[in-house]
């Protein structure tokens, strides 16, 4: 139940505070990460080592001393601990409200603002976006944005607690930064996008199912089982096609990228998305968040009863 405690706590945290406006951990461990990779990162033949040892020395220390805090601090400053550090891993709210950035101008006929707005969310060339693939390049977003960074924290949570939590938030937060196949990372960042896509696989999954289950169910699962395995990301497939059938929308397709448009399948079922597909899209993943806490607290409350009657 203490489990199911934090995860509660946490959720509301955020929903009530928001993201830090200053002083957001990630941020700092960005930029460590990025004056790493600048001294660390050479071509030839040892890239990928050298990404292996930049990895680790990031990622590794924040997980022991988190491991070592657990068993040395007591039981209430601990869970205040947890509570905290979970809060900064969800981001719900910012992700909520970096779309309604998007959605308010794009409803007002604003293109110009929503582009603005949504180059801060996806690396796209937002100058040659539509209203249409605006819209659907912010539904996409929130969409794999809350697998990644809201389900996947409450499951590793749940399942390894806070060194957890830290592990994979950081390896996640390494490989938006090194993931790319591009020449200057192809090879020194490919472990931590492996390492990513083995993380995430089960949370994946399980958000899938979770926009399945809180939208429109048959649609949702027959996209996910028809048009994930044509997606280039193993685990962004699942989320965003059974997404986009829970939303009745279609997304994905060609999509301009600075280095030109990129030919995408297509995902989902029904019209192109608008302004009113983003709002929608934050309603699911809020109530798969809601689905998760619940079905967090009761089977805390069952392993409790269990231990007891044990």
């Amino acid at each position: 139940m203490l489990t199911a405690l934090v995860c509660v706590v946490a959720v509301l945290l955020d929903a009530a505070l928001g993201e830090p406006r200053r002083g957001h951990p990630l941020v700092a461990f960005g930029n460590l990460a990025a004056v790493t990779e600048r001294r660390l990162n050479r071509s030839g033949a040892s890239a990928f080592a050298r990404g292996v040892l930049a990895a680790a020395v990031l990622v590794l220390p924040p997980a022991a001393l988190t491991w070592l805090a657990m068993r040395m601090l007591p039981v209430v400053p601990m869970l205040l601990l947890e509570a905290v550090v979970l809060y900064l891993a969800l981001g719900l709210r910012s992700l909520a409200e970096h779309a309604r950035a998007v959605a308010v101008p794009l409803a007002g006929g604003n293109l110009v603002a929503a582009r603005t707005a949504v180059a801060a969310l996806v690396s796209r060339d937002a100058g040659q976006l539509d209203e249409p693939r605006v819209a659907a390049a912010t539904v996409e977003s929130v969409l794999e944005n809350g697998a990644d960074a809201v389900f996947a924290s409450l499951f590793w949570y749940v399942v390894a607690g806070l060194p957890g939590v830290i592990l994979h938030r950081l390896v996640n937060t390494l490989d938006a930064m090194w993931g790319y196949r591009t020449e200057r990372y192809d090879r020194f960042g490919r472990s931590v996008a492996r390492f990513d896509d083995v993380l995430n696989w089960i949370p994946a999954r399980l958000t899938a199912l979770s926009y399945a289950l809180v939208g429109r169910t048959v649609a949702a699962l027959r996209c996910w089982r028809t048009q994930a395995p044509a997606w280039e990301s193993p685990n962004a497939g699942p989320v965003m096609a059974a997404g986009a059938g829970a939303l009745g929308v279609t997304l994905g397709g060609d999509a301009p990228y600075r280095g030109g448009w990129k030919r995408r399948p297509h995902l989902g079922v029904g019209p192109v998305p608008g302004a009113e597909a983003i709002a929608g899209a934050i309603r699911l993943v809020r109530r798969a968040v809601v689905l998760w806490l619940v079905l967090i607290v009761v089977g805390g409350g069952l392993w409790a009863l269990t231990t007891a009657a044990g």
